[in-house]
């Protein structure tokens, strides 16, 4: 039977018997806990004398003697040599020091496990009859894998004295699409306040009935709660001691107004970090086959708001053969746009891409040209969710074959 404990060996006084490549793996672990490491040790291998070199490790060239355990909290013995590390494990039995045996671990009274960190959580696995390694990285790893799914049950039971707000980029849609971090602190969460795009609909399927989920989704012209209501949303359920993710489509800083959010939760005192996702400036055009940036095609790539005015620098971008245009919610001034590109000498044969909806079962593309964009636009319906590229790399077989002619001749 084996009783699992979490110990903090900060500022604590560890000690090595052995210097191969056993004790070099496990010193890199106890110097990562902060503990004040010792070795004692004939030879030491080149990994471990590195370590030691490097961070200063107080080793003694020799041999083992009972007296090395004076003041330690924990031994591991790593000699090579069974009988070696049997004698060390009894020694530290009768002094009542925890000792790790690396030969035996049947015979030592503690063992080092598997462990990761996921958030605030410390998973560790171990065998409770004898040592098994390879398996208990191997379940450490599966738990770990859960995490991409943000199928562990991570939310904290107790009440916390103090909350936090974590700003999460959901990226352009599917669920498999975000960061294995972005789910692991959406299953952390407390409060999830989301937006209408992103992959919010998938996300809130899953969580436990007692999460609060708060809908502030816009819409093009119809914003039913207000940038600074969102901020004190979020701002008083953190300051209620709750872990509260805002969940947004795209990046958090591409358009999502997550500096506002951010600054709001600094001047509340609030803790906040930001979790990028993908934004949906490159991944949309991507799922139609459009790179953003091409060798010997685009070298650089230019992401505007629609919604704003299409100042100097969008039109010289638009101008630049070499650099791409990425609207975001520009569906609405696509008219005004195309007005300001041609009367700035915008080429009309300039290819344009509508890519609607992108990665999604209803993802649409449309390819024209500056020239025929906005009646191309009215004779498809173009609707938001769309990204709109401008540039010689939405043309139509960049990446993609030619479409085969009819009644062509075979090569």
């Amino acid at each position: 039977m084996t009783v699992m404990l979490g110990v903090n060996l900060a500022g604590r006084d560890v000690l090595l018997v052995g210097g191969g490549p056993v004790a070099a793996k496990r010193l890199r672990r106890f110097l990562a806990e902060g503990a004040s490491a010792r070795m004692v040790a004939p030879l030491l291998h080149d990994d471990t004398a590195r370590l030691v070199e490097r961070h200063e490790v107080a080793w003694e060239p020799r041999e083992f003697r009972s007296t090395d355990l004076d003041g330690a909290w924990l031994v591991h013995t790593a000699t090579g040599d069974p009988r070696v590390d049997r004698l060390v494990a009894e020694q530290c039995e009768s002094q009542r020091v925890l000792c790790i045996n690396a030969s035996d671990g049947e015979h030592g009274s503690a063992r080092l496990t598997a462990q990761a960190e996921i958030g605030d959580v410390t998973v560790g696995v171990t065998s409770t009859i004898g040592a098994d390694p390879r398996r208990s990285v191997a379940v450490r790893d599966a738990i770990v894998d859960l995490t991409g799914d943000g199928r562990l049950p991570l939310r904290r039971r107790r009440t916390a004295r103090s909350g936090r707000v974590d700003l999460v980029g959901g990226g352009p849609g599917p669920a498999d699409l975000m960061t294995v971090r972005a789910r692991r602190l959406i299953a952390e969460a407390d409060v999830l306040v989301i937006d209408r795009l992103g992959p919010a609909a998938e996300i809130t399927q899953g969580l436990d009935p007692d999460v609060e989920v708060i809908d502030v989704g816009k819409q093009p012209g119809r914003h039913p709660v207000p940038q600074d209501e969102i901020n004190r949303i979020i701002v008083a359920r953190a300051a209620a001691g709750r872990r509260v993710v805002r969940l947004k489509g795209g990046d958090p800083f591409v358009f999502g107004r997550g500096g506002e959010e951010m600054l709001s939760c600094l001047a509340a005192g609030i803790p906040v970090d930001v979790t990028p996702g993908i934004s949906s400036a490159i991944a949309v055009p991507q799922s139609a086959g459009i790179p953003v940036t091409h060798r010997g095609t685009a070298a650089a790539f230019h992401v505007v708001n629609g919604q704003g005015g299409f100042g100097p620098g969008t039109l010289e971008a638009m101008a630049d053969t070499m650099v791409t245009t990425v609207v975001l919610m520009g569906v609405a001034a696509l008219g005004r746009l195309v007005e300001s590109a041609l009367a700035h000498g915008v080429p009309k044969d300039r290819p344009v891409a509508f890519v609607e909806s992108g990665h999604t079962p209803q993802q649409r593309t449309t390819r024209t040209t500056l020239e025929h964009a906005v009646e191309d636009a009215r004779t498809v319906g173009l609707r938001n969710p769309a990204v709109i590229v401008i540039g010689d790399v939405a043309s139509e077989h960049l990446l993609l074959p030619a479409p085969a002619v009819i009644g062509a001749a075979p090569a």
